[in-house]
């Protein structure tokens, strides 16, 4: 089953600290159709974003200096990106970080490791129930 969409020219930003997990999934994007940014530098998420405009948002929560919950609750309280679909990339697994996740206005939240698939799969969903594809 294929979930190759018409995205058009959606664009995705990838914010992680880890240049082996965003070159990975840059990749996959690129050749799925997106157009991708990644910024390694939580420091500069949100300054990145207001840049590029991305349709949505993939972001990992724990980074150094600044974690992805202050990031995304920086980018929500901008109403440049109120309605821009957050999706949460991360290692963590408890409950109680997925209700942050929610609570700091993410709008999915996806377990590392994830297959590459699954993660398209998603974003194609999300671009499309919020019309943004």
């Amino acid at each position: 089953m294929s979930y190759q969409i018409n995205i058009g020219s959606a664009k995705v930003l990838v914010v992680d600290d880890e240049p082996e997990i965003t070159d990975i999934v840059q990749t996959f994007l690129d050749e799925a159709g997106y157009q991708v940014l990644v910024e390694n530098s939580p420091k500069n998420a949100i300054e990145v974003a207001r840049n590029f405009q991305p349709d949505i948002i993939l972001l990992d929560i724990m980074m150094p200096e600044v974690d992805g919950y202050d990031i995304c609750k920086g980018l929500k309280e901008d109403p440049q990106f109120a309605s821009t679909p957050i999706i949460f990339l991360t290692g963590k697994d408890r409950s109680d970080d997925m209700g942050r996740s929610f609570k700091s206005g993410g709008d999915m939240f996806i377990k590392k490791p994830f297959s590459c698939e699954r993660l398209l799969e998603i974003i194609n969903i999300v671009l499309l129930s919020t019309g943004r594809h």
